[in-house]
């Protein structure tokens, strides 16, 4: 009776279990758990509602206790998951690890370079020297309001990641940012952040798509961005952007680098009235642009590697009063033509890597000239008249076919780098001890058998290099090799 009894219990409480579950089952939907109370209750707005097995433990969860399932779903937040991310970088990145990558770059500026993190490490905004923040392959960075804490930070570069910036951030960036550099690979918009960086000097894009204006008005533009003297475009364009030339007319500095593509329409150059720099790189140019001759500021014409065949049109030139660097270097030049001579403030002038076979005499007339070079031609020799370059203290006329200096050469008294390098000179004038001034001298790639001993009276050589082969050192006096420091060519 005793165990009949017990058994008879245990059904009982058996069959009263199993008629609640099912009444909660019928009750209950076990298809879909939904957070949509949590989500009014707390700041979680992303929390997820879950299905099917993940739906019946948290119900169970929830039966057991309601805060447990609470506390569960917390995980399920995004915002949660990107501060997990954030503790594990900052555990990852400490202060002293920050440190160690500060270094001081060729601009004599402290600069930190991240690359390829999960985002930014809490720590940075702790080291406030840095001067230049480069963000390089970082998927999400965010500038927090700590960003007010670097002081010194003028430069910001973001290579291949994208950035969100704070409203606290943004006004600080707002009054102290001089210099952005902003480079994407798929032809990204520019982020709107930056039309509001009034103090804004210099901004470079690479490959960046810049919005043109519609019906004559452009929402977003460079028209706030008042201070802007410099803009680097380094894109495939079809023409200069009308925003450019219409919304910056006191632009002092305009660069494009359009890699090989050709740059059609350039009329609109006229209107950057107060352009001092021009740089138009790799654009397919075969003569030099008319709309040039009206810049009456420009200091400084940079044509590098395009298709210029001829410049004829170098006289018109001479209206520019302020150009001191013509640079027409790496293109298929043949010539110089004798109107160079017209440009009578020219200061520096780069024909490297052309076709030209003579160097007219008309060139010596600009005798303003102190950086001259004519390397990487089919130069066979060097005018007398190049005595008349009183000024000269670089000339370069590597890798050409020269067999001989002439003396006049070594009148230039102020002559400091001289590079004759991989010509065919079978020998060097004792003159070239005149050249009191001279700190580099290259000879390597020649017929010499020997180096004149009056090198000994180039009382600057010492402070430099004397580029030639190691047989040749033998052949001056011994002498002359100690007084002369020498620094080999390693290459």
């Amino acid at each position: 009776k005793v165990l009949a009894s017990f058994y008879v219990v245990l059904v009982i409480l058996y069959g009263l279990t199993c008629t609640y579950s099912l009444l909660w089952m019928l009750r209950s939907s076990l298809k879909q758990y939904s957070f949509e109370e949590l989500r009014e209750q707390s700041n979680y707005s992303d929390i997820p509602d879950v299905k099917n097995d993940f739906a019946f433990i948290l119900h169970l969860a929830d039966q057991y206790d309601p805060l447990y399932s609470k506390r569960f779903s917390i995980f399920l937040s995004e915002v949660s998951e990107n501060k997990l991310k954030q503790i594990s970088l900052n555990n990852e990145w400490s202060l002293e690890r920050l440190k160690s990558k500060l270094v001081r770059n060729p601009q004599d500026k402290m600069e930190l370079h991240l690359f390829m993190l999960s985002g930014l490490p809490d720590d940075v905004f702790e080291l406030t020297e840095i001067e230049v923040l480069t963000l390089e392959l970082i998927p999400e960075v965010k500038l927090p309001p700590s960003l007010n804490q670097l002081s010194n930070l003028k430069e910001l570069n973001i290579y291949h990641s994208s950035l969100t910036v704070e409203y606290p951030a943004l006004h600080f960036l707002e009054d102290n940012l001089k210099i952005l550099r902003l480079k994407s690979v798929d032809m990204g918009k520019i982020p709107r952040w930056v039309f509001y960086l009034k103090n804004l000097q210099e901004l470079y894009l690479t490959g960046c798509y810049v919005p043109e204006p519609q019906n004559g008005f452009c929402n977003e533009g460079f028209q706030d961005l008042v201070n802007l003297k410099a803009i680097h475009l380094k894109n495939s364009l079809s023409r200069i952007p009308q925003v450019v030339t219409d919304q910056l007319p006191s632009l002092q500095k305009l660069s494009i680098d359009n890699e090989g593509r050709k740059l059609l329409v350039l009329t609109n150059l006229k209107k950057l009235l107060n352009l001092r720099i021009l740089e138009l790189i790799s654009c397919d140019l075969e003569r030099i642009p008319h709309s040039i001759f009206s810049l009456n500021y420009l200091r400084e014409i940079d044509l590098k590697e395009n298709n210029l065949r001829t410049v004829e049109e170098i006289i018109s030139f001479q209206h520019l009063e302020n150009l001191s660097c013509l640079k027409l270097w790496h293109n298929k030049i043949s010539y110089i033509p004798v109107q160079i001579g017209t440009l009578a403030n020219l200061e520096q002038l780069y024909l490297n890597h052309n076709n030209i076979k003579k160097i007219p005499p008309q060139l010596f007339l600009c005798i303003k000239l102190h950086h001259l070079d004519l390397s990487y031609n089919k130069l066979t020799s060097v005018p007398d008249e190049i005595q008349y370059l009183a000024n000269l203290q670089y000339f370069a006329v590597t890798k050409n076919h020269i067999e001989e200096l002439p003396d006049e050469l070594f009148q230039c008294k102020k002559l400091q780098y001289l590079l004759l390098g991989h010509n065919s000179l079978m020998h060097l004038s004792p003159r070239v001890g005149e050249l009191s001034s001279l700190v580099q001298l290259e000879l390597k790639g020649n017929y010499l058998e020997l180096l004149p001993a009056e090198l000994e009276e180039c009382n600057s050589l010492k402070r430099s290099c004397l580029i030639v082969e190691e047989c040749l050192l033998k052949t001056l006096p011994l002498r002359v090799s100690e007084h002369v420091q020498i620094c080999l060519d390693k290459v």
